[in-house]
C-alpha cells in the first residue's frame, strides 16, 4: 500500500505481511509490484544505522546534485519518528514537513525524494534503521540544516536538552542561512 502524506511527494509505503504459526513474511522491496503502483525509483546503495539511546537524532540531511538522493527508510528494530522537510525553492510545500512513526512492529517505510531534508529521532533503545538511496554517498554533496531550526518548528518527540546528536549535526545552519540547494 502506498499512502500520500501531507506533502504529496513524500510517501508512506506499508508492505503486506503474511503471518502464520512461525511469525510473518514480507517483501520489503519488489520493484515490479511497486512500479505497477507508480513507484519507479532505482536504488544504488543500502545503508544501516544503529542508535543505542532513545532521543538520538540523526539529521536533518540531504545531498545536492549531482548526487542528490532519494531515500526509502524503514526501521527494523525499535522505532523512530521520521521526518522529511521540503527545501525546494518555488515549491508550495517549501519549509513544510511530513512525518511518520516507523517501527519494526508496523513495517512501514517512508519515501523521501531528492529536494527534501531527512532526519529521525529514535524512540526506543538499540534502534536500527535501514534505507535504500538513489545515489551513492558523496561527502562533497552533503548538506544539512540544524534539527531544531525555530522556523521549521518540527515537533521532535524529545526535549532539546534530551536530544543526542553528532558534533557535526549540532553545527548545521538554519534553513534561512542555507543556499537554495534545490529549485523547482
Amino acid at each position: 500500500m502506498i499512502e500520500t502524506l501531507v506533502l504529496p511527494d513524500v510517501k508512506l509505503i506499508t508492505p503486506p505481511r503474511f503471518a502464520d504459526s512461525r511469525g510473518w513474511f514480507s517483501e520489503t522491496w519488489n520493484q515490479a509490484k511497486l512500479a505497477a503502483l507508480g513507484f519507479t525509483e532505482t536504488f544504488v546503495q543500502d545503508n544501516h544505522s544503529c542508535s543505542t539511546r532513545p532521543g538520538t537524532i540523526r539529521g536533518l540531511h540531504c545531498q545536492i546534485a549531482p548526487f542528490a538522493q532519494g531515500k526509502l527508510v524503514r526501521c527494523i528494530r525499535g522505532a523512530i519518528w521520521d521526518v522529511a522537510v521540503d527545501i525546494r525553492h518555488g515549491s508550495p510545500g517549501f519549509g513544510r514537513f511530513a512525518a511518520a512513526e516507523l517501527s519494526a512492529a508496523n513495517g512501514a517505510q517512508l519515501w523521501i525524494p531528492p529536494g527534501f531534508l531527512h532526519g529521525f529521532c529514535t524512540l526506543e533503545p538499540d534502534t536500527e534503521v535501514v534505507y535504500k538511496v538513489t545515489a551513492p554517498y558523496d561527502k562533497a554533496s552533503e548538506r544539512g540544516v540544524i534539527w531544531n531550526d525555530p522556523d521549521l518548528a518540527l515537533p521532535w518527540p524529545v526535549p532539546g536538552d534530551g536530544a543526542l546528536l553528532s558534533d557535526k549535526d549540532n553545527l548545521l545552519p538554519r534553513l534561512a542561512e542555507a543556499e537554495p540547494w534545490f529549485t523547482l
